[in-house]
């Protein structure tokens, strides 16, 4: 089976007046349909990790691999075409626009696909009913609760059904009842028999337990890992 995302040797290092190492000789292998936890403290490298592995960064060192496919020689324009079709993404503020419906909330997620408009919100409105939300699509993100958004913001990244979603600290804006309930729902997503990947990073440790692996970074190396055997 070809891995979801692959890393070798993966460093970054950011140049003056900055002169921080992010990354150092990263290694890592995640799996279709996996569900994997990043942590550690502030600093760590954990989201200069996730923007590496979702191509947002290129690293500075070493080889990035989607769907087996090594990114390190693509274009801009064609690392856009592989989150476009393969990458989700959900991060802690939603991201929502105010004066759009749920439902064009989320359609604007597919526009990079170059879809007609009609078709963007039949599959938005699929990825709404998906996360329970169907009967939200005419409000507007000012009507919802902080769990019903963060709800809106995963369908906006499902919508496409990607191969991989990445969440930085999903639930870090939300109280702990809305918190567990994402969190479930981003632990189901595999569940539809198209082996969705999921790669979060937490500071929360319940969160992390939620997921089926465990990575913990420390100075920008993995210290531990769970699906790893020592």
């Amino acid at each position: 089976m070809t891995a979801a995302l692959e890393l070798r040797g993966v460093g970054k290092t950011y140049p003056p007046p900055t002169a921080v190492t992010a990354l150092s000789d990263v290694d890592l292998t995640v799996e279709p349909g996996e569900t994997v936890a990043i942590t550690g403290a502030s600093g760590a490298g954990k989201t200069t990790l996730l923007s590496i592995l979702g191509t947002l960064e290129r690293p500075t060192a070493g080889t990035v691999r989607v769907a087996g496919t090594d990114t390190s020689a693509m274009s801009d324009p064609q690392l856009s075409a592989v989150r476009a079709w393969r990458i989700g993404f959900v991060f802690q503020q939603f991201f929502l626009l105010d004066h759009l419906t749920v439902l064009d909330n989320v359609a604007t997620g597919l526009v990079y696909r170059g879809m007609p408009a009609g078709t963007r919100r039949e599959h938005a409105a699929r990825a709404l009913e998906r996360v329970g939300l169907a009967d939200r699509v005419r409000h507007r993100p000012a009507q919802l609760s902080g769990g019903e958004r963060q709800r809106v913001a995963i369908a906006r990244a499902v919508a496409g059904r990607p191969a991989v979603l990445l969440a930085d600290e999903p639930t870090g804006n939300l109280d702990t009842a809305n918190g567990r309930q994402i969190v479930r729902l981003l632990a189901t997503l595999r569940d539809t028999g198209e082996d969705t990947t999921v790669v979060l990073i937490t500071h929360n440790a319940d969160v992390a337990a939620a997921m089926d692996r465990q990575i913990r970074l420390e100075d920008g190396r993995i210290v531990h890992d769970s699906g790893v055997a020592a």
